[in-house]
């Protein structure tokens, strides 16, 4: 070892020659799969710092549809320091002249005099939320977001309505500390006073709204502790406990989640790079061959001469991955400022340590495993052989190398599944990442043969350019297999991103004007309903009306045991679920299981569930699930299963019981409109005039906000595809250098047969294209699959190939490689034959 280490360190002397385009793959890759976790890192970081002001206080206790009993504030009061209610809801804020009044859907935030416990509100108009909520003309105040307060052309001292109170704007909302937490909203926000709201209709029983009891504690209060006596004193009063442990779960979640799989595709990047370092190592080596020969002659046994190179290896790949972390670093660090403020959430930029050790693993890992193949073959080679101008690539390497290599790709996809925490998706990406190289290396063999058969056909007689170029594209030289690699992978990576794109926003397109409804309502009174439905029935354009009961209800417990304990994380058991009752068979209805209970039953309470929940989380008909509805546990025996469709935003509960079991509890309906679109205005306008404490939700605005967080997720992505571009453009330049000294010695040969320059210049372009539509083709075949995939299996939408992206994707591999080509032809070109030749007697 002391020996290998002396060579190797006397040859890096010589300066870093041919390992520029390795160092440049390896730092790219490290640099975005550590930006990615720093970033995610930095999130998490704020959120844990800021848990307090995102949750609005220490700990936090919510209810559904209903406020604390007396005897549960009591018990809240006597362990917290201070105590701010809040309640949340989603309404419609109308504004405008009567009889023209135009409507928003927002959702509403009723505060006490205490709110915000921790943090502090951002307004426009107002020094403070006391002062925006003063009375004006007799009027309470309210605050809007800036977004709603333009989409009703609203300013400071102008009026608006909430139900049936009006109100007038106080201030405009700039910034609320806790809005982090508050999940997916469909509307933006509006702020008010509880007590402002007493006479609006919004707030009663049946009415859809949550209440929030935000507390400060004594300092050193042991929440965890806290927590478990909470649970016990409200244990099936459906109460949902948060902290400032955990004050915004969904954000990191999310945050966690689309940071990991940036990662994975990063990692598609680093595989990019790998090839580059492969190819590296393969052109270092061969131009090593001199002094390989001689250290042969010299006494010099393989596994010394391979011990010397992976020296040399390990102290570049140290280098580039020192330059990819500093990359890493600097770019997110240098813009942490506009980094911050896009975020919707607290982020503090730094050089978290865990991001850059999980980015330095794989640049290690990656750089071994691609460079170990080139390095053991040189170890078999004899000395003879390498003073012939072979570099020893050729041939298998010894066994107990390419048991390393398998060590290392186990490394380097069990390393991914343990940083990610999404093993099937890891699993996923590094199946696709290795079925798409076997598949590039394949089209590259492919591309080689047939090209060398092509270029002998009697086809290419009198096409002396097209024959020239063929001929070199199924030459001996590796030149071809590494542009279809690096770029194929790279595009094939993008070609993905593009088809799931353009499938999402089709299936969408698609979709709504032919399934989804117009309007989904809300909050309907018991009283109101027959009027709702006759306002429908009178109206030409609504073609169809759907309504129903609606209570909420957690899912406690399932056949007496804990319902998480049964069901896992199951999306049904977190947090409340839209339930309904119904005494006869719902037109349309289908079981699949099971039978429904006669009409006009009024014995032990029965339910049926969604057929494709029940057996996902178990379910058998005879079970017993306890729902607890507005702070009381019932009890009811599963009887049916029924299908349920969810995908067309239209009616459907996962749970529906017999009439007799809720009927009698304080409850609202809903109902689901379809009407042509040029009538729905005027639908909104008469519901809220009518009915001012309905709420309507647009269907297609809300897809539409839905449509803006799908975009952002393929933005993030698509950028992510585009660093793994730019390390195949990489390896693309360096593949154009290395076989920058074959294309001079070419260029003479032709030159001396009286070739110009023009028709040497386009030999060398139309093998770069046939290169490159090789590569775009393979890509937009392994994009398609990967697109089908998402599409079907995880997404559960149709798939339709997409053309236009996939013009694209054969388009940008031409250019790109007739790019990285033309860049090394100058010297070719401008060679000298006769000063060529001589060289190279």
């Amino acid at each position: 070892m002391t020996l290998a280490w002396t060579i190797a360190r006397r040859e890096l002397r010589g300066g870093l020659a041919g390992f520029r385009i390795f160092l440049a793959c390896l730092a790219l890759g490290v640099a975005a799969i550590a930006g990615v976790g720093l970033v995610r890192a930095s999130i998490e970081q704020g959120l844990a710092d800021q848990g307090a002001v995102l949750l609005g206080g220490d700990a936090q206790l919510e209810f559904t549809y209903r406020f604390a009993t007396p005897e549960e504030r009591a018990w809240i009061d006597a362990r917290a320091a201070r105590v701010s209610e809040v309640v949340d809801f989603r309404s419609m804020v109308r504004a405008g002249p009567a009889g023209q009044e135009d409507s928003a859907l927002t959702q509403v935030k009723a505060v006490d005099d205490l709110y915000p416990l921790v943090g502090q509100v951002e307004l426009d108009g107002a020094p403070s939320l006391e002062e925006a909520f003063a009375p004006k003309d007799g009027l309470p105040g309210g605050v809007l977001d800036r977004a709603l307060a333009d989409r009703l052309f609203l300013s400071v001292g102008d009026r608006f309505t909430l139900g049936t109170q009006q109100f007038h704007v106080g201030a405009i909302l700039v910034r609320e500390p806790d809005s982090a937490t508050g999940g997916f909203s469909f509307g933006p926000r509006t702020l008010v006073r509880t007590s402002d709201l007493a006479n609006s209709g919004l707030i009663g029983p049946g009415t859809l709204y949550e209440t929030q009891y935000r507390l400060t504690v004594p300092a050193g209060t042991d929440l965890a502790a806290l927590e478990a006596e909470a649970e016990t004193a409200f244990k099936d009063k459906g109460m949902r406990w948060a902290d400032s442990r955990r004050a915004a779960p969904g954000v990191e979640n999310f945050v966690d989640r689309m940071g990991s799989f940036l990662v994975l595709v990063g990692l598609a990047g680093l595989a990019v790079g790998g090839i580059g370092v492969s190819a590296a190592v393969r052109a270092y080596l061969d131009g090593k061959t001199a002094t390989i020969a001689t250290l042969k002659t010299l006494g010099a046994t393989g596994p010394l001469i391979f011990r010397i190179y992976l020296m040399q290896v390990a102290v570049l790949a140290a280098f580039g991955i020192a330059l990819g972390l500093m990359l890493g670093v600097g770019v997110p660090v240098a813009f942490s400022g506009p980094i911050e403020s896009a975020l919707p959430f607290p982020a503090d930029i730094a050089p978290y340590p865990q991001p850059l050790i999980e980015a330095a693993f794989y640049g290690f890992v990656t750089a071994f495993l691609f460079a170990l193949w080139p390095l053991a073959r040189v170890e078999r080679v004899r000395a003879a052989a390498l003073y012939r101008g072979d570099a020893g690539t050729r041939g298998w390497p010894a066994a107990r190398h390419l048991v390393a290599i398998a060590a290392l790709a186990g490394l380097l996809i069990g390393g991914a599944v343990w940083f990610s925490g999404l093993w099937k998706i890891a699993l996923g990406s590094a199946g696709g990442i290795l079925a798409a190289l076997f598949v590039l290396a394949l089209a590259a063999s492919g591309l080689r043969r047939a090209a060398r058969a092509l270029a002998r056909s009697r086809l290419m007689q009198g096409r002396t350019g097209l024959r020239l170029a063929l001929a070199s594209v199924g030459g001996p030289g590796p030149e071809a297999r590494s542009v279809v690699l690096s770029l194929g992978l790279g595009l094939s990576v993008l070609a993905a991103v593009g088809q799931i794109d353009a499938n999402l926003r089709a299936a969408i397109v698609r979709d709504l004007p032919a399934r989804a409804p117009s309007f989904f309502f809300i909050d309907i009174q018991p009283d109101q309903i027959d009027r709702f439905r006759q306002r429908m029935q009178d109206d030409p354009a609504v073609s169809e009306t759907e309504s129903a009961p609606m209570l909420r209800g957690v899912i406690t417990q399932i056949n007496g045991r804990p319902a998480k304990e049964v069901a896992g994380e199951h999306w049904v058991v977190r947090g409340d679920r839209g339930l309904s009752y119904a005494d006869d068979l719902p037109e349309g209805t289908k079981l699949t299981a099971g039978a429904w209970w006669p009409k006009g039953y009024a014995g032990e309470p029965q339910i049926s569930f969604a057929a494709q929940e029940a057996e996902e989380i178990g379910l058998k008909l005879g079970d017993t699930i306890t729902v607890n509805v507005l702070g009381r546990d019932l009890t009811a025996r599963v009887t049916s299963f029924r299908e349920v469709d969810f995908s067309n935003a239209g009616m459907g509960f996962v749970m529906v019981m017999d009439a007799a079991a809720l009927q009698g509890a304080p409850h609202s309906w809903i109902a689901t409109v379809y009407a042509e679109p040029e009538a729905e205005a005027q639908i909104a306008r008469d519901i809220g005039r009518q009915m001012p404490n309905v709420t309507g939700i647009s269907v297609k605005e809300a897809i539409g906000r839905v449509t803006e967080a799908l975009s952002a997720i393929a933005t993030a992505t698509a950028w992510a595809a585009a660093a793994t571009l730019v390390t195949g453009f990489a390896v693309l330049i360096g593949a154009a250098a290395a076989g920058e000294r074959a294309r001079v010695y070419e260029a003479a040969v032709l030159k001396v047969l009286g070739a110009t320059r023009g028709r040497i210049l386009a030999s060398f372009a139309l093998r770069a294209a046939l290169m490159g539509a090789a590569a775009g083709l393979v890509a937009v075949v392994a994009g398609g699959i990967a697109g089908w995939a998402v599409m079907t299996f995880v997404m559960e939408v149709d798939y339709a190939f997409e053309p236009v992206s996939a013009i694209g994707i054969v388009a940008g591999g031409v250019l790109a490689v007739m790019l990285a080509g033309l860049l090394f032809a100058l010297r070719p070109l401008a060679a000298r034959p006769a000063q060529v030749l001589r060289s190279a007697e």
